[in-house]
């Protein structure tokens, strides 16, 4: 298996993951500006949607999106997902609102294009934010074990730290659980990358 990644992305959610699944996989950077990969190869030719994260399984098929791949993990490893009735659609849920309506705003303040622009996307941010900090179930997510849902959370309130944009409790308690586990360890330094 490969994972194509760009280290801090959106993709450390699935690197994290899959160290959490245990699953064995190559690790490929890619140059989001250039789509070169660190191999020396065309991006686009990999995944025509130019973007991280994708996972090419053993067979040659590939995965795209992060609630795709995050719940084939979770398919993989049952661990890291949630249990109880609706618990696969419940993990779905997070993962849709993580992926859209935390991740996506975020991309306006990478790349704003005004302040207003920023500003307004830091409000929707700190509404979701507290949205999730008000229903925290426990440790993590979905009460005491941890979901690749959380590998993804992990990664947007990176995000926030290094926007400096305010993190309700309990997720910078969050913030820390999730960076003393070993398979979060490890995937930050496969990419670099420091704790926050």
């Amino acid at each position: 298996m490969k994972l194509y990644l760009a280290p801090g992305a959106c993709s450390l959610s699935e690197h994290i993951a899959l160290h959490e699944a245990g699953l064995e996989f190559d690790r490929i950077k890619v140059d989001l500006k250039t789509k070169r990969t660190a191999d020396g190869g065309d991006y686009w030719q990999i995944n025509p949607k130019g973007y991280v994260p994708a996972l090419v399984l053993d067979d040659g098929q590939m995965l795209t999106e992060n609630v795709a791949i995050l719940s084939w993990v979770a398919e993989r490893a049952p661990r890291l997902a949630p249990s109880g009735e609706l618990a696969r659609i419940r993990l779905i849920e997070m993962l849709a609102f993580l992926c859209t309506e935390v991740h996506k705003p975020f991309l306006r303040i990478f790349f704003a294009t005004s302040d207003a622009e920023k500003e307004l996307a830091t409000g929707l941010i700190a509404k979701r934010l507290q949205f999730i900090a008000d229903r925290f179930k426990g440790n993590y997510l979905f009460g005491a074990d941890a979901s690749v849902a959380d590998a993804m959370l992990y990664v947007m309130l990176r995000w926030a730290r290094m926007k400096q944009l305010q993190v309700p409790s309990p997720l910078p308690e969050f913030i820390g659980r999730m960076q003393a586990r070993p398979a979060v360890e490890l995937a930050l330094r496969h990419e670099g990358l420091e704790k926050v």
